[in-house]
């Protein structure tokens, strides 16, 4: 069982199984709430299909067992952490298998609303270490090809999603918001792109597209 987060460290663990997907990518788009990660990742891939790609979008949690318990819970009220850990990871488990080794096998993109990333910021703040989450992660899930981590302040991101502070659900409270984007901000990977998510839809897109230039020059 994952213990109480005793460091801030977030080293590279890598599973060279886990990793190697030659034939596809795999890109992920992370952040806080209200940073507008579901519109770039619609706007990401009606730009590649238009190009001529196949692209499959996902998210999670995803829309099967496990990851319907976990939206509900966002609705109802927070499981326990070890329970909403466990259902994390189990949703994860079920998305890589199904979908995501599957896609990036046949050469075809995958395109992620959130990914474990997410779970080292949002269960880190809740006192895991994200350090050893990531660890249990990419013993079994593929390590993105490109992480676009889309940053505003939490307060235009709580005006974003129409809370002000002590009302939404307890992901959206303020002091939570602000432990996940120091999660985020401590990632320090090569793959990592951080992207200022102020601007307009179509701003923030096209900065998108010239962080992803290595990847489909």
């Amino acid at each position: 069982m994952i213990g109480p987060r005793k460091s801030t460290g977030l080293e590279k663990f890598i599973d060279s199984s886990a990793q190697s997907h030659p034939a596809g990518r795999l890109v992920v788009f992370e952040g806080i709430d209200g940073t507008g990660k579901s519109t770039q990742v619609r706007l990401l891939a009606e730009r590649l299909e238009a190009e001529g790609r196949s692209v499959t979008l996902s998210r999670e949690p995803t829309d099967g067992p496990f990851g319907q318990k976990l939206r509900q819970s966002m609705v109802e009220g927070r499981l326990s952490r070890d329970e909403e850990l466990r259902l994390f990871e189990d949703d994860r488990r079920h998305h890589v298998e199904t979908l995501i080794k599957p896609t990036l096998a046949r050469g075809g993109v995958v395109i992620l609303d959130r990914y474990y990333f997410s779970t080292m910021a949002y269960q880190g703040a809740r006192g895991f270490d994200p350090a050893e989450i990531r660890q249990r992660n990419e013993s079994f899930a593929p390590v993105p090809d490109a992480v676009i981590i889309l940053e505003i302040p939490v307060e235009a991101a709580m005006q974003r999603i129409g809370v002000r502070d002590g009302s939404g659900n307890t992901f959206e409270k303020k002091e939570n918001l602000e432990a996940c984007a120091a999660i985020f901000d401590a990632l320090k990977d090569d793959f990592i792109h951080r992207i200022d998510a102020s601007g307009t839809p179509a701003e923030v897109h096209a900065a998108v597209r010239q962080s992803l230039s290595a990847l489909w020059p």
